[in-house]
C-alpha cells in the first residue's frame, strides 16, 4: 500500500502511541496533533510532525493546521485518526471540519459498546450495540450512529474501530492498578470480581497497532466497523496470578460479586457491571481478512512481566490509592465474614 499522509488526533495514549509508531514504520507521513505534545511515559517517536492544539477549541486546531502548512480544513491529509472523541459533539466537529476533504476518517470506538451481557459468544461486528450500564459506552454508540448516518447519507469515508482491553507496559488491567500489586507484595489479600473464572480478552498495544495500521488507507475499510482484539482470553484468576508470578509472590485472591464491589466503590461499577463482569471472546476474522499479518504475539503472562519490570524501574509510578486500599480491606472483611 502506498504511503499516506496521516493525521493522528491524540497520539500519546496507550493505543495511539503504538499506532503512531507502527504507521511511521509502515512508511506513512505522520502528523500528531494533541494538547500536550509528547508524553514522559510514551514519548513520540522520531520521524513524525507534532502539532499542539486543544481539540475542543476550533480556532486552536485551525491555527495548528495552518502552522503545518495545511489550510484549516485538513485537506492535506489522506487519513484522519480520531482517538480523542467521546461524545457526538466531538464527532460532529470533525464532520464539520473534514467532510469532503479527506479520504478516510478512522474513529476509535470501544468494544464495551457491544451488548452487555452478551447473548452469545464469540462477539462479532454484527453483535448488537447496547450497554445499559455504562454511559461511556452509550456515548461511543451515539458517536458511531452519527458516523454511520454520515456514511449512509453522504458517503463520509468513516471506518470504525472498536478496541477491547488494550494495554502496554504502563497500564495494569486490574481494578486497583498498582494498589493491587502493592497488596500482593505486602502479603495482603487481593479482591477479584465474581468468581474469577470469566474470560477476558487482553490485547497488547503493539499487536493492536499492526491491525490498525493495516486499515489506514485501505479502500475495503471504508464504511465498515472492525473490532481489533487479541485471541488471548485468560480468566481473571490467571491475570492476577500472572502478575503475582511476575512479582515472585503468592497471590491471596478473594472473590467478591461485582455488584457488591460497585456498592462499596461506585466509581468502579460501570466498568465492572457494564464490561468486565462478563466473559468476552471475539471473532477477529473480519479484520484479519484485510490485515492477514495481525495476530496475538504477546500473551499476558509475558505482558505481566513487562508491566512489572516497567513499574519497578519507575518507582514514582508505584502509587497506592489509600481509598482503594481501604475499600479492598472492607470487601475482604465482608467476603470472609460470610
Amino acid at each position: 500500500m502506498s504511503s499516506k499522509r496521516i493525521l493522528f488526533l491524540g497520539g500519546t495514549g496507550v493505543i495511539s502511541s503504538a499506532c503512531v509508531a507502527r504507521a511511521i514504520e509502515a512508511g506513512h507521513d505522520v502528523t500528531v496533533l494533541n494538547r500536550g505534545g509528547s508524553s514522559a511515559k510514551r514519548p513520540l517517536p522520531e520521524g513524525m510532525r507534532a502539532l499542539t492544539a486543544d481539540l475542543r477549541d476550533a480556532a486552536s486546531v485551525d491555527a495548528a493546521l495552518r502552522q503545518a502548512g495545511s489550510d484549516a480544513t485538513g485537506r492535506d491529509f489522506d487519513v484522519v485518526c480520531q482517538f480523542l472523541a467521546f461524545t457526538p459533539d466531538h464527532v460532529q466537529a470533525d464532520l464539520d471540519r473534514f467532510e469532503g476533504r479527506i479520504g478516510q476518517y478512522v474513529f476509535i470506538s470501544s468494544a464495551s459498546a457491544y451488548q452487555k451481557p452478551p447473548s452469545r459468544l464469540p462477539i462479532t461486528e454484527s453483535t448488537p450495540l447496547r450497554n445499559p450500564f455504562w454511559q461511556y459506552s452509550r456515548d461511543k454508540i451515539a458517536c458511531e450512529d452519527l458516523l454511520v448516518g454520515a456514511y449512509r447519507d453522504r458517503g463520509f469515508p468513516a471506518t470504525i474501530v472498536r478496541p477491547s482491553h488494550t494495554y502496554d507496559r504502563t497500564l495494569l488491567p486490574t481494578m486497583g492498578h498498582w494498589t493491587d500489586l502493592a497488596r500482593m507484595r505486602a502479603g495482603k489479600p487481593v479482591v477479584v470480581h465474581g468468581d474469577g473464572t470469566s474470560l477476558w480478552t487482553l490485547t497488547h498495544a503493539r499487536d493492536f497497532a499492526v491491525a490498525f495500521a493495516g486499515l489506514l488507507g485501505h479502500p475495503a475499510a471504508i464504511g465498515e466497523a472492525f473490532h481489533i482484539t487479541g485471541d488471548h482470553t485468560p480468566t481473571w484468576n490467571q491475570i492476577y496470578g500472572w502478575l503475582a508470578d511476575a512479582l515472585d509472590v503468592e497471590a491471596d485472591l478473594v472473590h467478591v460479586a461485582s455488584e457488591t464491589i460497585a456498592a462499596v466503590r461506585p466509581e468502579w461499577g460501570p466498568g465492572l457491571v457494564g464490561d468486565k463482569a462478563h466473559s468476552v471472546v471475539f471473532d477477529n476474522a473480519k479484520v484479519k481478512a484485510l490485515v492477514p499479518s495481525f495476530s496475538t504475539t504477546v500473551t499476558f503472562d509475558e505482558g505481566a512481566r513487562e508491566i512489572v519490570e516497567w513499574f519497578e524501574a519507575n518507582p514514582a509510578e508505584q502509587v497506592v490509592d489509600p481509598d482503594a486500599d481501604a475499600a479492598f480491606d472492607r470487601l475482604v472483611s465482608f467476603a470472609r465474614a460470610r
